[in-house]
């Protein structure tokens, strides 16, 4: 029997080793005389014999020395090896994947300035599709630092006589730091929105007059909200809203609402549809815990909501609940608990990336009764949760897996980087969300690469010098920073506080915009029309790079940016997309297939060379 075994090892190897030595295979190395695929083999069968027992043998070293490739055979383990993992197949291609490592670098990033005063504090921000970033806070709450220009003034709700010429909106461009103030005719306190399949910003509800309001702005230089003040079915105040495979937007929870509506895309008016949603009464404590709900799409078109502690998964179009996923135990995870979560970035190279298995993460938050005890003097400010819960959410019997941030945090920012890796930013290390309820900011971002063993995903980073507390945002760029703006704790601008509101913009720059890599960086060559992809088609990329490069070295990484408030970021998605080809001039990846993997819309397509980033493309995919 053992010689049966042997004699299935032995053939394979002696036929790469006896053809590796007759046959030159040019891998960019200068001897030639070596063996290419990187080891060095007796190709006798004494020789294989020795090799496969584990056993040392000795060659003659060659006088010129060279870095030889290294060769690992995926398919089976060699005896004495079966402890050691074997290098995964790419099931997409039946090639092997053996990725390069990405190249290092001991930048722990960096912080800059970009604008001193953007005039109005930033509680949501958007990333639009040409380049501008869109923020607002409330509209009720008193002056901001800028007026409307040009000069623009509105009655004030509730207080017959009164005027209010200040501006709650601005539009910000991402490169200049220059400023255009927007008109808002409802209150956006509070709101939920994000991207359309035409790259509008679609934003809904909010408080008093904008509590059912429907709010639609184009990407243009000089565009303004159109405004409907009654067009959702229900009141949303704290809401999620989130994109479905056809464009059309689910709007989940709020203040009151133990219900969803689903709203089509681009229209102020519509016919309501609203579905109960019972969960929402179940997962409230005394003081809520389940506001501004985590929602993601899955791949099967199925919607899966997290509120507090608990998690479900819903047909959108029926009301049904499809399953109940287990309590995420510790604490609550939902405002005013406040903490962070979002859905892993989805890697297509699979054999049927329409059934991939995809991944939530929910990190920090709070006690079930802290809020009762931050709200209102005399306060008190219990220890945030330091931990994180993983759950393979389509899959039957997932649990969640549990691990720890190297420090507790509420109210912070997680989001998806173009390398897959994720950044945990802004908040606090004690308290709650809501006006003056917290203390101790947080201002160590962490990042989380999830793909590495558990316990070595966590690396904190350069921390910024501006607290960064309730009501505070950021955003993923195209050029791969990160904008960070807002902070305002109270009901009023306070300048004078202990944490006072900030109207200052930060840019930081995570360790992959080393200067040390930029010599590894992509370029991407947009010379064209070429951003149109269709559903399951091929999509040509060409770049610029001076290395010679194959699969091995690079990824295609496709990013939806969200709509982000209140430590949650609606709509985030990044897709690592199926690679066909790469070359230093030319990358060919297949487009997702379908809606309810990737829906419609505006995305930034990153090339990623051993982890180093090129700036982001703007892409939109339809049918």
């Amino acid at each position: 029997m053992t010689i049966y075994i042997k004699a299935f090892f032995l053939l394979p190897l002696l036929f790469v080793s006896t053809y590796a030595r007759n046959k030159h295979i040019d891998l960019g190395f200068e001897n030639a005389d070596d063996s290419s695929v990187g080891i060095n083999i007796d190709p006798s069968p004494e020789g294989l014999l020795e090799f496969l027992d584990g056993k040392k043998k000795k060659h003659k070293k060659s006088k010129k020395k060279t870095k030889k490739p290294e060769l690992t055979f995926p398919l089976f383990p060699f005896p004495g090896e079966q402890g050691k993992e074997a290098a995964p197949v790419d099931p997409a291609g039946g090639k092997q994947c053996n990725a390069k490592p990405d190249f290092k670098t001991e930048s722990p990033g960096g912080w800059v300035i970009h604008s001193p005063n953007a005039g109005v504090a930033a509680m949501h921000i958007q990333l639009m599709p040409n380049n501008k970033a869109v923020w607002f806070d409330t509209t009720n709450l008193g002056p901001s630092a800028i007026q409307h220009n040009p000069p623009f003034c509105k009655p004030v709700p509730e207080k017959p006589g009164e005027t209010d010429c200040w501006a709650h909106g601005v539009q910000y461009d991402v490169e200049s730091g220059q400023v255009r103030t927007l008109k808002l005719m409802t209150d956006t306190w509070c709101s939920s929105g994000g991207l359309s399949s035409n790259g509008e910003l679609v934003s809904t509800g909010g408080y008093r007059e904008g509590i059912r309001s429907i709010r639609i702005m184009n990407p243009c230089d000089n565009c303004e909200f159109q405004e409907n003040a009654n067009g959702l079915a229900a009141m949303r105040w704290y809401a999620t809203q989130h994109m479905l495979e056809n464009g059309s937007f689910i709007l989940v929870g709020g203040r009151g609402a133990h219900n969803y509506e689903i709203i089509p895309p681009g229209r102020l008016q519509f016919q309501a549809q609203q579905f109960g949603l019972n969960f929402l009464v179940e997962t409230e404590d005394e003081k809520e815990n389940n506001l501004y709900p985590f929602v993601n799409l899955l791949p099967d078109g199925n919607v899966f909501i997290f509120a507090n502690d608990r998690s479900i998964i819903i047909d959108p179009y029926s009301g049904k609940t499809i399953r109940e996923l287990p309590v995420l135990p510790g604490g609550s995870r939902n405002y005013p608990a406040s903490g962070m979560s979002a859905l892993l970035p989805i890697n297509l190279n699979t054999p049927n990336p329409e059934k991939v298995e995809v991944e939530v993460i929910v990190c920090g938050g709070n006690s079930h009764d802290a809020f009762k005890y931050s709200e209102f003097p005399p306060r008190q400010f219990f220890p945030a949760l330091k931990d994180c819960g993983r759950i393979f959410v389509n899959k039957q019997g997932a649990q969640w897996d549990i691990e720890e941030m190297t420090s507790p945090r509420v109210m912070g920012d997680m989001l998806l980087l173009p390398t897959g890796d994720i950044l945990i930013i802004n908040g606090a290390k004690t308290g709650t969300s809501a006006w003056d309820a917290a203390e101790e900011p947080n201002l160590v971002p962490l990042l989380y690469s999830p793909n590495k063993p558990k316990g070595q995903r966590f690396k904190e980073l350069k921390p910024s010098q501006i607290p960064r507390m309730y009501h505070s945002v950021s955003a993923v760029l195209p050029d791969g920073k990160i904008l960070v703006a807002g902070s305002n704790t109270h009901a009023l601008y306070d300048f004078q506080a202990k944490y006072p509101t900030d109207l200052r913009v930060e840019k930081f720059s995570p360790p992959y915009l080393a200067p040390d890599l930029d010599k590894h960086r992509p370029q991407i060559l947009e010379n064209g029309p070429n951003n149109e992809m269709r559903y399951g088609q091929d999509f040509k990329v060409n770049i610029k790079l001076d290395e010679v490069v194959d699969e091995t070295d690079i990824r295609v990484t496709m990013y939806a940016p969200p709509f982000t408030t209140h430590g949650y970021s609606q709509g985030q998605r990044l897709l690592i997309l199926q690679l066909k080809s790469a070359t230093n001039q030319e990358v060919t990846v297949v487009a997702p297939p379908s809606g309810r993997i990737t829906p419609p819309g505006y995305y930034l397509l990153f090339v990623v060379h051993r982890g180093v980033p090129s700036r982001g493309m703007w892409v939109r995919i339809d049918q």
